[in-house]
Formats: structure tokens, C-alpha cells, sequence
């Protein structure tokens, strides 16, 4: 016997609990009724078949006549759906979605079927995502440190907040719709910055950066930036979120704080200078003696026709002059900034390099040894800045023997294994050590403590920044290595300096130059000799007459300019940087090149490099010599300009 369609129907509809599922005849009254109508609406069938449809509704709306409006709209469409309150047997209300459909035979209107749903907890959670949301706009848009704003997956904006009102100056009808790439720098959108931002928000789910971005009025703030992709459920990519704070005015302090602290560590520097000065004044007072003592004893035994002992005294003069350029060029490398060039460095050659400049530097009461080791690995730092940290050390080593003591700079081979608990801020690995210790008055653990933080001195007020370990702890720390300090009161102090071994074949040593014959100038050609010490322009004229160069000398800038503004032949410019008279060589050669555009200049000078340029920048054709120089140096430095 087979089963009728409306048997099979009832079959399904008997066997769904989640939809209430019955019928209506015509004029609303129920015909059939569902188990799942009966856990939705709590009526037995028994208790509601031949009820009319409308005992579901609320009060309010059998008053509006909702029910009846229901089946006519549903008679005349097709099909009538809502969603609003309905009531339960036990007068409980649930939020209901509903769908009534028309049934007819042969045209003709005999019912309609009702599927109700039960979304109270699906109306819940959405009323409390809009809630949600709701109050997050109201917290964004009440935000005005951070610019808070979202944007389609293409990157063009969607809402603003009031905080990117106040910082980018735009109102929201104003940016809604235009591209973010509007905010970024003329420099920034030209390299791909804004695309660049929103690939790795996407492939990476975050773009975080720091930059200029563009105000409406054209004006630059430095920003910081947060990009965050915002995907569906599905996966799909829907937008970005973008944060941007204001952060120029931190900027600004980061820079102020970072020039306040390269103007102290200048000053601890200067210092630093200001107490080799005493040793060195000593040294070249000796040097000078030699020099002049050395130069009129070799007039005199030419005066007595003994020219052999002539030369032996002026070796001895050039000697000793040869010591205080090597002294002055060390000052001028102490005391000059630079930042870090780590090379391969082997820092036994480089403390016996430096040894007579801290024994005069202590003074005679303190008493020098180095002890330098056997096989030493070459160091990966800067040698300048390792030179003016072992200075720096010395200078503290003396100021702790102010009766004098023993003074020991070592050099040493070190492996560290990753145990010591106590060197946790170096990584294991070879390093090499350089130890300065004295017999001095030693440090007690609390200042031991603190001896590396910049601006801490127990010196008295004036006599000491504070920066000079810190310095050195700071060198060693951006070389890669660390410092340690070894102190107990009384019992002196160790200092050891841990650098990175250089891993790799070190550099040849410099072959020492050959003498070679000068080179002589070319017919007619003429050099200007502008300085204000006479004994330096007799110097240089005297070699270029001897190279067959034509001299005319000048000894200041004003003298030295009317020569240049005339018509006399002026091949090659050699001036002094620091002139008097209110113009310097370096303003006499600018002026001077106003009308000989192709003027060749070499400027000679006794201060460091960088002092003598000024900002650092040297026009084609001109050069920089510094003193003292040896003759030969100064011919071919000639040639080498004139031929270019």
C-alpha cells in the first residue's frame, strides 16, 4: 500500500522540532499542528487545533490588526514574511521570524501554510553586536590623540574619527571616498610607501612604521602608524583598520636630548683634553728645547766649517719635531667627533702606539708597564674610539693614585662559554681583552655599582661629567663586546674592556713610502703663497723655487685677494685656512673663484681635517694638506693638483 503525498508531509513536518510548522484554513483557524510548534509556542494540538491564528500575537498588535493584515497580504502576493514578538501559552514573548504562504486549489484560497521561528537568542546577540559597535564608534569617534579611521580593501577611506580631524585637518566629508595615499609625502607615494603598507598589512596581518605624513594645509608631522588587515569569517579580506598618532613634538625632544647628549659627551671629551694638556705642554716644552738647541747648534758648527756635526744635529731637530707632530696629530684625532668604524685592530700595537703619550699624560710619580699578549687575535672596533678609552681609563687611574702607584694596561686572549651568570650581556664567542688597572684608592661597592651610568662622578662639582666609563661602556657595548669593573676599596682598580675578535685575514701593514725625486714644475707655471707665519711661506717658496715653480707670497687673505683679482698668471692657490683680517683662506678662495672659476686651491692647515672645511665639503679642484708635511709630500700634492 503506498504512502500519499500529504501522508509524507505530515511525516516531515511530525518529524521537525526547530520551526513550528501547521496549517490555516482560509479564515485563520488552525488545522494542524507540529511537534515543533508545540516546543516553540507550548500548546498541545489538542489544546489549539481549531484556534484562530491570532492568540500568537501581542496586545498591540491584534490592536493594529496585524493578523489580518498577515493573510491578506499573503492572499494577494504570494507570501507574507516578518519578524517581531510573539506570545507563548505561559504569556511569555519570543522573538519570532514568519513566513505564511497562500494554499489554493483550482484558484481557489482553502488555507495557508505558517513557519515560525524561534530568534530570540539570534536578535540577542545581534542587538548586543550593534550595542557593541555602537559603542566602539562612540569610543573611537571620541578619541582625538589617534587618528582612528578604516578602509575598503583598495585603501580608500571609509569613516574618520575626531582625532584624525585634529591631526591630518581634513573634516569627514572631505576624506570619505578619496585614497590614503593622500596623507603621505610627495617623496613617500613616488617609492610605493602607501602600497607597500597595505601588501604586508595583507600578507603579514599588521604594517607598523614611523614617517612624515602630510597635513591638509601641506604641513609634515612625524607619525607613527599602525595598518591592521580585517578579514570575514570566510576569510575573505573586507578592509584595514589604520591608527596614527601625532608624534613630532616627541620626535623633537628625542632629537633635543639626543644633541644635549652629544654636547656632554663633547664636554667630557674637552675634559678629557684639558688633562692631557699638563703632560703635553711638559713634552713639547722638552721637544721644543731639542728642536731649537738642535738647530743653533748646527749654525754654529757651520759657522765653524763643521758641517758633518751640522747634520747630526739637525737629524736630531728633525727628530724631535717629527715627535711633536705625532703628539699634535693624537690630540687633534682625541678630541675630534666621529662616529664608530669598526675595523680589524690589533690592540697591542695600537697600546704601544699610544704608551709615551699616557706616560707623559700620568707623569713621572706612576709607573707604566704594559703587558701585551702572545698570539693576540686581531679586535673588530673603531681604534680611535678604543684609543680614547684607554686614555680615558688612564686619566682615571692617575686621579686615583694621587701618590702615585703602578699603572698596567694588558692585552689578552678571551673565550667566554655562555656560564658566567655574571656576563650575561655578552653573547659566547672569542673576544679580546683590554684590562687598565692601577693600585689606587679603589671603589666601594656602591659606587662600583653605579660607575658606568652617564653623569655619575664622585668628583667634586666642576671637575668631572660623569661620562668618561660611560663612554667607554658604551663604546665597548656598540662594538659588540661589554665592560666590567674589578674594584675593591684600597686595593685598586681593574677595568677590562671585552671587544669581538676579528674573524678573517688582517690587512697587510702599509709598506713604508719610498724616496722618490720631487717633481719639477712646467714652464711658466705660478703658485700664490698666502699665510700669516712667515717661516711656513719661506718654507713653501723656497720649494717651489726650488722646483722651478714661480712664488709670489702674500700673508693674509686681503693681500692675498688683490693678487687674485689682478691679471697676473695664477696657476696654483696654497693658503693657510686660518688667516687674520676677518676673511679665512677658505673665503678667499670662494672669492676668488667667482672670477677664476677654474682656480686650483690646496689648503693648508694645522687643525683636523673637518675644522678646516667647515660644513665638510670640498668644490672639485680643491684640496687639503694638513701640517706638518713632509717636503716631499708637498711637491707631489703640486703636481698631482696641477695635472688634473
Amino acid at each position: 500500500m503506498s504512502t500519499s503525498p500529504a501522508e509524507l508531509y505530515q511525516l516531515l513536518i511530525g518529524s521537525v522540532v526547530d520551526y513550528a510548522i501547521f496549517m490555516l484554513d482560509s479564515a485563520g483557524h488552525i488545522m494542524s499542528w507540529n511537534p515543533g510548534a508545540e516546543r516553540i509556542k507550548g500548546y498541545a494540538a489538542e489544546d489549539i487545533i481549531g484556534h484562530h491564528f491570532s492568540r500568537f500575537y501581542t496586545e498591540d498588535d491584534l490592536a493594529a490588526g496585524v493578523p489580518a493584515t498577515a493573510l491578506k497580504t499573503a492572499a494577494e502576493t504570494g507570501r507574507f514574511s516578518t519578524e517581531g514578538w510573539r506570545v507563548r501559552k505561559d504569556g511569555t514573548r519570543f522573538w519570532a521570524s514568519v513566513v505564511i504562504d497562500p494554499i489554493r486549489r483550482s484558484g481557489e484560497l482553502v488555507g495557508f501554510a505558517k513557519i515560525t521561528r524561534d530568534m530570540t537568542e539570534q536578535r540577542s546577540a545581534a542587538i548586543a553586536a550593534l550595542e557593541s559597535e555602537r559603542r566602539f564608534r562612540l569610543l573611537v569617534q571620541g578619541v582625538t590623540d589617534y587618528a582612528i579611521f578604516m578602509l575598503d580593501p583598495n585603501g580608500y577611506v571609509t569613516n574618520w574619527n575626531v582625532g584624525a580631524q585634529r591631526i591630518k585637518g581634513y573634516l569627514e566629508p572631505e576624506i570619505v571616498g578619496q585614497h590614503f595615499s593622500l596623507f603621505y609625502t610627495d617623496e613617500d607615494r613616488d617609492a610605493g610607501v602607501p602600497i607597500r603598507a597595505l601588501e604586508q598589512a595583507r600578507r603579514e596581518g599588521r604594517y607598523e612604521a614611523e614617517g612624515w605624513r602630510r597635513r591638509k594645509d601641506g604641513s609634515r608631522f612625524w607619525a607613527s602608524v599602525v595598518v591592521d588587515a580585517i578579514y570575514d569569517d570566510s576569510g575573505v579580506l573586507v578592509g584595514f583598520a589604520k591608527v596614527t598618532r601625532d608624534l613630532t613634538e616627541r620626535r623633537e625632544a628625542q632629537l633635543q636630548l639626543e644633541r644635549s647628549r652629544q654636547q656632554f659627551f663633547e664636554a667630557q671629551k674637552m675634559e678629557a683634553v684639558g688633562q692631557l694638556t699638563g703632560g703635553l705642554a711638559h713634552d713639547f716644552n722638552n721637544l721644543l728645547t731639542g728642536i731649537l738647541g738642535s738647530l743653533e747648534l748646527a749654525r754654529s758648527r757651520l759657522a765653524q766649517g763643521r758641517p758633518e756635526d751640522a747634520d747630526r744635529h739637525m737629524t736630531a731637530a728633525q727628530g724631535a719635531a717629527s715627535r711633536a707632530a705625532a703628539l699634535t696629530h693624537r690630540l687633534l684625532a682625541f678630541a675630534r667627533r666621529q662616529t664608530l668604524d669598526p675595523r680589524p685592530t690589533n690592540a697591542s700595537e695600537l697600546v704601544g702606539g699610544i704608551a709615551d703619550l699616557v706616560r707623559r699624560t700620568v707623569g713621572p710619580g706612576i709607573r707604566l708597564e704594559t703587558v701585551c699578549g702572545v698570539g693576540l687575535w686581531q679586535a673588530l672596533c673603531d681604534p680611535n674610539q678604543l684609543e680614547n678609552a684607554i686614555l680615558n681609563l688612564c686619566i682615571n687611574a692617575r686621579d686615583a693614585m694621587p701618590d702615585g702607584g703602578r699603572l698596567t694596561i694588558e692585552t689578552t686572549n678571551m673565550y667566554y662559554d655562555g656560564s658566567d651568570p655574571n656576563m650575561r650581556d655578552m653573547d659566547p664567542g672569542q673576544y679580546v681583552a683590554v684590562c687598565v688597572s692601577d693600585t689606587g684608592v679603589g671603589m666601594p661597592p656602591d659606587v662600583r655599582e653605579r660607575a658606568f651610568e652617564p653623569f655619575y662622578t664622585t668628583k667634586p662639582t666642576g671637575q668631572g661629567t660623569g661620562l668618561g666609563l660611560s663612554m667607554v661602556y658604551g663604546f665597548a657595548k656598540q662594538s659588540g663586546g661589554t665592560a666590567r669593573i674589578y674594584s675593591e676599596p684600597s686595593q685598586g682598580t681593574t677595568i677590562r674592556i671585552y671587544l669581538p675578535r676579528f674573524h678573517g685575514e688582517a690587512p697587510p701593514a702599509e709598506a713604508p713610502p719610498q724616496p722618490a725625486e720631487m717633481p719639477h714644475a712646467e714652464a711658466g707655471e705660478t703658485v700664490l703663497v698666502v699665510d700669516d707665519e712667515p717661516t711656513v711661506r719661506l718654507l713653501i717658496t723656497e720649494v717651489l723655487a726650488d722646483l722651478g715653480y714661480t712664488a709670489i707670497e702674500a700673508a693674509d687673505a686681503a693681500a692675498g685677494l688683490k693678487v687674485l683679482q689682478s691679471n697676473v698668471r695664477i696657476d696654483l692657490l696654497i693658503t693657510d685656512v686660518g688667516l687674520p683680517g676677518g676673511l679665512n683662506g677658505r673665503q678667499m678662495a670662494d672669492a676668488a673663484r667667482q672670477t677664476r672659476t677654474r682656480l686650483k686651491v690646496l689648503f693648508i692647515t694645522g687643525y683636523a681635517v673637518n675644522a678646516a672645511i667647515g660644513n665638510g665639503y670640498l668644490e672639485p679642484g680643491m684640496h687639503v694638506l694638513t701640517k706638518p708635511f713632509a717636503i716631499e709630500k708637498l711637491a707631489a700634492s703640486i703636481r698631482r693638483i696641477m695635472q688634473e
